[in-house]
């Protein structure tokens, strides 16, 4: 009888095993070395007078320059680094012709003026102005230095250094070097100068020039080597845009400093019997060939037009006095024969636009209507047309939109179940490149073209072993939080859960917290390894949760805005523990067996979670997160106790530790401080630290490890617990 019972307990487990050998081969399980191996474009520019687009393209820690041209947009690879280094590529500029290309090596110092060295590389690092050939070659070192403007004939880089420009040359030849020792600033100006922009010609540049309680918009001609002043008052001036042909130059003013503002900026008492002043209107005299109109009293902004061959400036609009919400306008364009800006009037930001030759009291037209954030955009070569990426009539995906820049009703370009963003709009007109994305398929570059939608993916080529079709496609939920407001996640299910079956899962809180996760791969690099990763875990068979709280963005302002969030009472935090409560209410998650994790402010939350409601969450890996708010650790305050180390005395669940000690973002001390706390309480915790690495790691052999290590964690400490 007995020797029976052991033959069916044989049985049996041979049946289990054969049901889980059966459930794991048709799910293909993967790596994450695979489901990390997709190259990452970025940085996506166009040409201007030529159809020809360039990239920065992320390949397994290896940062390169790609490019593609009419007719067959081939993608051709510009420079040879081929090393996980760390050394970052960024501010990707291209000459209107296509024919040359500028980027900076390097990434930004830090407090103290170190560049970042994650790979502790004996020789230190530094961060320059390089440029390459489209049409081959070597790319060359052009200068020490970040955020190059290239001219648009392609022939100069400009640069700031300590409140100077500086000019550069972008030729590069075998029997010639640029000396650096030698580097003078393009010109001498009193104040700080900057905000410099190319005109269309490449011969002058408009620059701003900053004398602190006004500023004035400077013009330089590179011809004859002459400074002048656009309409000099006493005002602030900022943002010079150019009209297309080069003659008129458009900017914002607004009112100059108080005696309060000066007198608190010195440091001084004020002196003397100070009185009202009130601008009235009339003519003001200026410096010679420069006439202007007054600044009529009582508007805080307007945006000025002047005419660089006949010295006059006038005043085109100016903000609506009734309307406060225009006083943050920071920064104009002009195309065709508008000026476009983008503003968050109501609940969503998007792009206006302002006739030049309408009259200041013109309601600014909404370009970009609709439920919904206009996010990133490109113009047409002739300035006619905006091409933008929004979420309208689609919340959590992205697509292109088209529209005039004097004003008409938008037409949707892009449809279905893609995520397209970054539209850089051809020469030609009849496509616009964007990052496309989806479910499934990494971002990738695409064209698309203008007149049908029709989008056809032209880079990068994903590697054999890439699990495209392992992929499960993420469904949004809607939950409502404790206090009534409700907010939307992507929950991403195993293929595989038999009924009855109880998996273990995991919640994924975003960074930020000005994020916003997406129905697909998302178009900025950490959150597009997050969703392989959130993946990853579903094929390995969690049921997992990536929860879009509340401060994010995609959901407007309201929502982006939300009352008593982060250090003023951490309101977040209650979408976190509503999205974990859910977790425990489904039937198949083991409510033990939830973990969280997160990167920067999702560390935040994570910790959050873990000294809130070790309850609830079981195991957590925070990656470089806050864990105190300010500086303060009186008890009493507002600040402390919405920190997770107010809770700490809770905090019993064990939790993977991992930070970059170089972090320019969360100070490092964080990680330290927290780790003391936890020691004291007998607090199982484990810990990677990265020496000399940065927030957002850049050597991609360490997102392996912290990856591999934090789905070993789990593995301990939910799925085989």
């Amino acid at each position: 009888m007995i020797h029976n019972n052991r033959k069916w307990v044989v049985l049996i487990v041979v049946a289990i095993h054969l049901v889980l050998i059966t459930n794991v081969s048709a799910q293909r399980q993967f790596t994450i070395e695979q489901i990390l191996s997709a190259p990452f474009p970025f940085d996506l520019v166009s040409a201007k007078k030529a159809d020809r687009i360039a990239w920065i393209e992320f390949d397994q820690g290896r940062r390169n320059i790609y490019t593609a041209a009419a007719p067959d947009f081939k993608p051709v690879r510009l420079t040879n680094f081929l090393e996980d280094d760390g050394e970052d590529l960024s501010s990707l500029r291209i000459s209107d012709d296509g024919s040359v290309i500028v980027f900076v090596r390097g990434h930004s110092p830090n407090r103290d003026g170190w560049i970042a060295n994650p790979s502790s590389n004996p020789d230190g690092s530094e961060r320059a102005i390089w440029a390459v050939s489209t049409r081959g070659g070597k790319p060359w070192k052009l200068t020490v230095a970040s955020s190059p403007i290239l001219s648009p004939d392609g022939n100069w880089v400009l640069f700031q250094r300590d409140g100077e420009i500086y000019e550069v040359p972008v030729e590069h030849t075998s029997s010639s070097s640029f000396n650096e020792a030698g580097l003078k600033p393009l010109f001498r100006a009193f104040g700080s100068n900057g905000s410099f922009r190319w005109s269309p010609d490449s011969k002058k540049i408009a620059f701003v020039s900053n004398r602190e309680d006004h500023s004035y918009i400077g013009i330089y001609d590179r011809e004859i080597r002459k400074v002048t002043y656009v309409a000099p008052g006493v005002d602030r001036d900022a943002s010079p845009t150019w009209s297309p042909d080069g003659k008129k130059i458009a900017f914002i003013r607004r009112p100059g400093s108080s005696f309060s503002q000066i007198t608190a900026s010195s440091g001084q008492e004020p002196t003397g019997r100070q009185v009202a002043i009130r601008e009235r209107p009339q003519q003001t005299a200026t410096t010679p060939g420069i006439r202007q109109a007054a600044f009529k009293g009582g508007y805080t902004l307007t945006f000025w037009v002047a005419d660089l061959e006949t010295g006059e400036a006038h005043k085109f609009w100016h903000n609506p006095l009734e309307d406060p919400t225009f006083r943050s306008i920071n920064s104009i364009q002009w195309e065709g024969n508008n000026v476009i800006f983008r503003l968050e009037r109501e609940n969503w930001r998007h792009y206006y636009s302002v006739p030049l030759y309408g009259g200041p009291d013109i309601i600014p037209v909404n370009l970009t209507p609709g439920e919904g954030i206009a996010e990133y955009i490109g113009f047409s070569s002739d300035g006619k047309y905006l091409y933008y990426s929004t979420n309208v009539g689609d919340i959590d995906r992205r697509h292109i939109w088209i529209t005039h820049t004097a004003g008409g009703i938008p037409f949707q370009l892009t449809k279905g179940e893609g995520i397209e963003t970054y539209p850089a709009v051809l020469a030609s007109g009849d496509k616009v490149a964007v990052l496309y994305a989806d479910a499934k398929q990494p971002l990738s570059v695409a064209l698309v073209s203008s007149s049908s939608g029709r989008t056809q993916i032209i880079a990068p080529e994903l590697p054999a072993d890439f699990p495209l079709e392992e992929h499960v496609v993420p469904e949004n939920i809607i939950l409502t939080a404790e206090d009534g407001l409700e907010f939307n996640n992507q929950l991403f299910l195993p293929g595989d859960i038999s009924p009855g079956e109880r998996r273990p899962a995991v919640l994924f809180t975003h960074g930020g917290p000005g994020r916003q996760m997406l129905l697909g791969y998302h178009y900025m690099h950490f959150y597009h390894m997050a969703y392989a990763i959130n993946q990853y875990f579903a094929n390995q068979g969690y049921v997992v949760i990536s929860v879009n709280y509340r401060a994010g963005i995609g959901y407007g302002r309201e929502f982006r805005m939300a009352p008593n969030r982060g250090s003023r009472g951490s309101s977040e935090y209650q979408d976190v523990r509503a999205a974990g409560q859910y977790l425990q209410s489904r039937p198949d998650v083991d409510p033990d067996r939830i973990g969280l994790w997160g990167l920067s402010y999702g560390g935040i939350l994570t910790a959050m979670g873990l000294s809130r409601n070790s309850d609830i969450f079981s195991a957590g890996v925070d990656i470089a997160g806050v864990h105190l708010w300010g500086s303060s650790i009186d008890t009493s305050s507002v600040s402390y106790n919405s920190s997770s180390i107010a809770t700490v005395d809770k905090w019993t669940s064990p939790v993977l530790l991992i930070h970059g000690d170089d972090d320019r973002n969360v100070a490092f001390s964080q990680t330290t401080g927290l780790i003391q706390l936890l020691r004291q309480r007998d607090v199982h915790y484990e810990l990677i630290v990265f020496p000399d690495e940065v927030h957002d790691f850049l050597v991609f052999d360490k997102w392996l490890i912290t990856f591999n290590a934090a789905d070993d964690f789990f593995n301990r400490f939910l799925r085989n617990r």
